[in-house]
């Protein structure tokens, strides 16, 4: 019977939220890196260099860090559908009036709102789902909600490379039709969030009564000793909090620094290729990542394991990235970066199934977003970093090693993290460990 209730209700709940939630997610993951595409027109028009295209990528990110965790707790405080169709709305029009900057410093300023208004929604919809799912669901269904992540380049970057060929449609650049075209749909998402998103398992009419009640007793039975109780603030002095946001802020280095400048590496590889060409080349790699985030999330909950999952992948995508970086083979420096951007991804849902195991309530939901804050600094530091190292060298190799290095870092860390303060599924729950 307790199997029955079970299986129907994550069933329920699967058909429910993850399709959109991954909708949500693409459009939103669309919205912040199709910079990387635009700028195979817009860096000449805005007659920026490398370093100055870094720096308008990476600016974003210092908005992210400076609002990720006030907007998380508002999130716990007004509601998720309220704070998520507010984030949406606001980030949707920006996203679209940066289809009017002129200047280096006006793309800077806009990309920096673009930062404001996003913040929040990445760990906010972690939070909500960790508010949805019992532990033993939890990888599996974190690793559909990033495939969305995934698709957006897999359907994004084509999509914006074929935005660009609008290039003279009205006398308006290709670039800026590509900002303003992908900039609508999260406005209109926004607002169908009000109406379609419940704020907790409670209010979901769609469930059963059975199924309802049944969840919210497994919800609260497995919130245990936690720090569900705790003020947000105590969870920022953990120490398994701070630890975690170093794995984090390691493997960002790859699905921030190689994400914001795919398509520009591969330019640099077939560089008699197309725009539209390139931008298909550049989607491949994430094909590989909806398929590597799926069998390692599915694998993980069924085996209970946590941090194995977690730490090979990690260091295994900076093994082969160092192989591709010092090959001479072109084709295979490409696939073996295919297959280390897939590996990257791989430990994503891991991670937050990990992380959100032990972390519940207004603390949790600050946990997250600091985690996600401190890995953001990635962004912010990086990108820059690769464009000052691109235009002193001619090539991206020596940015490529250092993410290299840094994910073998995470992978390590993770080993250690997890053997330390380890994170198990439902089979355990009772067992688990508080913050401390």
């Amino acid at each position: 019977m307790q199997n029955d209730i079970h299986d129907s209700t994550i069933k329920r709940v699967n058909k429910r939220l993850i399709p959109f939630l991954m909708l949500l997610y693409l459009i939103a993951y669309i919205d912040r890196s199709n910079i990387s595409v635009a700028a195979l027109q817009m860096n000449a028009d805005l007659a920026l260099t490398a370093e100055m295209y870094g720096i308008a990528a990476g600016i974003f990110y210092i908005a992210y860090i400076l609002f990720e965790v006030p907007s998380n707790v508002i999130l716990t405080r007004v509601g998720a559908k309220l704070w998520i169709a507010r984030i949406m709305v606001t980030w949707g029009m920006i996203a679209a009036c940066m289809s009017l900057v002129q200047t280096p410093t006006q793309l800077y300023i806009m990309r920096f709102l673009l930062g404001v208004a996003e913040a929040g929604f990445t760990p906010g919809i972690i939070y909500y789902l960790s508010c949805w799912y019992p532990r033993n669901n939890r990888a599996h269904a974190m690793s559909m909600f990033y495939i969305g992540a995934a698709l957006a380049s897999v359907i994004g970057l084509p999509i914006s490379g074929s935005i660009l060929n609008m290039h003279g449609f009205f006398d308006i650049a290709g670039w800026r039709w590509l900002f303003l075209l992908e900039g609508i749909p999260a406005v209109i998402l926004g607002v169908v969030v009000w109406f379609y998103l419940d704020d907790s398992p409670a209010q979901a009419r769609w469930l059963s009564v059975q199924e309802r009640d049944w969840l919210q007793r497994k919800l609260s039975s497995e919130a245990g000793a936690d720090i569900h109780h705790h003020q947000w603030h105590q969870a920022l002095t953990s120490k398994k909090v701070w630890l975690l946001s170093a794995i984090w802020l390691l493997q960002a280095f790859g699905t921030i620094g190689i994400t914001l400048f795919l398509p520009l590496i591969v330019k640099g590889v077939v560089t008699e290729q197309s725009n539209l060409i390139v931008s298909l080349l550049s989607a491949v790699p994430f094909l590989f990542a909806c398929l590597f985030m799926w069998l390692n999330g599915r694998h993980s909950d069924r085996s209970g394991e946590r941090r194995l999952h977690l730490a090979i992948p990690l260091m295994l995508a900076g093994g082969l990235l160092l192989v591709a970086v010092y090959t001479q083979y072109l084709l295979l420096a490409y696939l073996l970066l295919v297959v280390t951007v897939g590996l990257n991804w791989a430990i994503t849902p891991i991670f937050w199934a990990a992380t959100t195991e032990s972390l519940t309530g207004v603390a949790g939901a600050a946990a997250i977003a600091l985690i996600n804050a401190v890995a953001n600094v990635a962004g912010l530091v990086f990108p820059p970093l690769m464009g000052r190292l691109k235009d002193l060298t001619g090539n991206y190799d020596a940015s490529l090693v250092i993410v290299a290095f840094a994910l073998v870092s995470g992978g390590g860390l993770a080993l250690y993290v997890l053997s330390i303060s380890p994170t198990r599924n439902s089979r355990v729950a009772g067992k688990e460990e508080s913050l401390r």
